[in-house]
């Protein structure tokens, strides 16, 4: 009975990992989620004074010349740049 108890307990948790398996696969797709920079034609310069300091998408590094980051365009972001998906904050 006891040996009977534990297959089962084995069985159950080993349903489990298929679905751990998709659960970890789509949070790995939501991280990398973002455009690459060429893609969104980033420059590291302003674009007639619009520039990704004034974008709502744009997250500041640790001061005001420091690279950021940006929700939409992947890795270190010029807080001088500019991209295609430049939106300006409201």
């Amino acid at each position: 009975m006891d040996r009977t108890l534990k297959r089962v307990a084995f069985l159950e948790k080993a349903a489990l990992l298929p679905l751990l398996a998709v659960v970890l696969d789509e949070a790995a797709q939501a991280q990398s989620s973002k455009s690459s920079k060429d893609s969104m034609h980033y420059q590291s310069t302003p674009n007639n004074g619009m520039q990704c300091s004034g974008c709502k998408f744009f997250m500041p590094g640790k001061d005001a010349d420091a690279d950021g980051s940006c929700q939409i365009v992947e890795g270190g972001i010029s807080p001088h740049g500019f991209c295609i998906a430049y939106s300006a904050k409201s």
